[in-house]
């Protein structure tokens, strides 16, 4: 994979162009418009209430201009009264009409202002509220996952790291497109819109505290400069990059990747080894779909297992992670088991066995 001389300064423009901002879930509200038509429609009503009342009691009315009190100057008296603008032009005379003011009047008036101002003040306090919500969450974000790219691959990731008990709040997408990040919100997750190959875009995602970073962009080119861009923001975080091309993993590894999935290779395989032995490949695709049927999970050695052999685990055990090598059930140099061991089984998907990933409860 090479990237041409035109791409790289295509790239370096787009950038300029491209707007990055975070966006966390929240409840579901009403529209802006549907809320501001409805408030104004609450304003229209107490005024129009206003003005029947005032006209069903017009010869307690004087109106300095005629001296009569017809339909229009009802309701110019009830806008003048209800905004507190009060010309006086049109005044209350009888006792039926003031405390028709004081016990009627008075509090549609108070109720009027309220809706209006109201609406005022919820649209000034909205940015404020969001930027302290924004503030909040990035002072309490700490050993989260971050997923760039919310396509199929960045959806079917997430689905499964939550399988295992991670929680939506622990989960950070990025993606350029706001629409992704729209739907991303609506499932329960915050979403940073930007292009993760800018370090600015990923720090505003707080890549240098995550715990783990999930790279399933749409380009090959584009996965090996967010993995770069990552690795220099973060030097402790597990990487994990999803490819099309089978020869773009070596690059991808140079470029600070702990594992690379090749997409294309692994779909192509499946296919194969369906054909070859459909019921071997419904078992691997029983092993792909976390939390039913069968699940591959890590977990630590107990106690009660120290000195034994991978056989006479309880647990179907595939590999002895020992260090930093990954050994197969029955490799020789494996031995006996050791507390430090860590071991690769696969299990019946179960309540139990559906954890976080540091966090395993056994059965002894």
């Amino acid at each position: 994979m090479k990237l041409s001389g035109e791409d790289a300064i295509a790239r370096q423009a787009d950038e300029h162009l491209v707007t990055h901002r975070v966006k966390l879930p929240r409840k579901v509200v009403e529209h802006p418009i549907r809320q501001v038509t409805k408030r104004l429609s609450m304003a229209l009503l107490l005024l129009v209430v206003t003005a029947l009342i005032v006209y069903a009691d017009r010869d307690g009315y004087i109106d300095n201009s005629d001296g009569t009190l017809d339909f229009l100057d009802a309701f110019y008296y009830a806008t003048v009264t209800l905004s507190t603008t009060g010309y006086g032009d049109i005044t209350p005379v009888s006792d039926a009409a003031r405390l028709t003011n004081i016990f009627v009047v008075t509090p549609l008036r108070v109720m009027f202002l309220i809706i209006l101002v109201g609406t005022t003040l919820e649209a000034l306090t909205e940015r404020t509220r969001e930027e302290w919500r924004l503030n909040r969450w990035r002072s309490t974000l700490r050993d989260h996952t971050i997923v760039v790219g919310f396509g199929t691959k960045g959806r079917s990731a997430i689905k499964t790291v939550c399988a295992t008990g991670l929680r939506k709040e622990q989960v950070v997408v990025v993606d350029p497109s706001s629409k992704a990040i729209e739907a991303a919100a609506a499932d329960g997750f915050a979403g940073v819109i930007g292009d993760a190959t800018r370090s600015e875009v990923l720090k505003r995602a707080e890549a240098y505290r995550a715990k783990q970073i999930i790279i399933a962009t749409q380009r090959d080119d584009t996965a090996v400069l967010v993995t770069l861009t990552a690795r220099q923001l973060n030097r402790g975080a597990k990487i994990v990059v999803a490819v099309r091309e089978e020869e773009n993993a070596p690059l991808l590894k140079q470029s600070g990747a702990d594992a690379v999935i090749t997409s294309a290779s692994a779909a192509g395989r499946l296919l194969g080894l369906s054909v070859l032995s459909p019921a071997a490949g419904m078992v691997m695709e029983d092993l792909i779909q976390q939390g039913s049927g069968l699940d591959m999970i890590e977990r630590p050695v107990i106690k009660a297992e120290v000195g034994k052999s991978p056989r006479e685990v309880g647990d179907l055990v595939v590999s002895v992670l020992r260090g930093h090598r990954v050994l197969g059930y029955d490799d020789e140099n494996v031995g006996t088991l050791e507390l430090t061991d860590r071991l690769i089984t696969i299990v019946r998907a179960t309540p139990g066995t559906q954890v976080t990933p540091d966090i395993r409860p056994l059965h002894d």
